[in-house]
């Protein structure tokens, strides 16, 4: 099959995204399960030419139809209650960024030991991705729990990056936040994901996952340059 042609979700960088995706495997099978049955009971029924006229009542059938379908919700509201606990779940982040959001661009604030706050803006540059590389790409350790408090000055944004299975609102005045470990080394790229105006569509989120002895010499880098722009202002 062509790759035009395949429709899939983007490859999981997170534990989390994982089981989003055999969630959304699982649901999948059972709709396409369901669906299949009642095509085939419609086009029973189209050509059927012999109705009961005398059928008034079936217990054992109405039993049937009421619980094949409770346990198929059943089934489904499980494991997504499951995942939505693990996605709420906070367990002791080693790291702390709080990413703001404005119209129309993104800073993060590193506050746990080396201090800084840089912005986040779309890269103009040809070589790059359109519309979905920024110049300062926001980096984090993997194998590493991560917190982000995210939070808007303005309107309302949302923090998304679908590769690690995270959305969160940026709403003003209020602090929401998220937790996550992601599993590998890359590049992982987001948009905001809420209508917030004209240029909604430029100001794209990248992540760059790293070991943690590189995240350490870019926190030491950006907060050295960090202090030389405060003295110079």
């Amino acid at each position: 099959m062509p790759s035009w042609m395949k429709i899939n979700l983007l490859n999981s960088a997170s534990p989390i995204m994982e089981q989003l995706i055999m969630f959304h495997d699982f649901t999948m099978m059972i709709i396409t399960m369901i669906t299949t049955m009642v095509l085939f009971m419609m086009y029973s029924n189209v050509k059927n030419k012999f109705p009961n006229r005398t059928l008034m009542e079936n217990q054992k059938l109405e039993t049937i139809w009421t619980m094949v379908p409770a346990m198929l919700l059943i089934m489904i509201a499980l494991p997504s209650l499951k995942i939505l606990y693990l996605m709420e779940e906070i367990n002791n982040p080693s790291i702390t960024i709080k990413a703001m959001g404005h119209q129309w661009y993104w800073t993060y604030q590193f506050s746990d030991k080396k201090k800084f706050e840089m912005e986040s803006y779309m890269t103009k540059k040809k070589n790059k991705i359109r519309l979905l590389d920024v110049d300062n790409r926001i980096a984090m350790p993997f194998e590493t729990q991560t917190r982000m408090i995210i939070s808007s000055s303005d309107v309302i944004h949302s923090w998304t990056i679908p590769s690690i299975g995270m959305k969160m609102d940026a709403v003003p005045g209020r602090l929401n936040q998220i937790s996550f470990s992601m599993k590998k080394p890359g590049i992982f790229m987001g948009q905001c994901s809420e209508i917030c105006g004209t240029n909604h569509s430029f100001m794209p989120i990248t992540v760059e996952s790293i070991n943690m002895k590189k995240f350490i010499k870019w926190m030491e880098k950006n907060s050295l340059s960090d202090r030389k722009q405060v003295m110079v202002s």
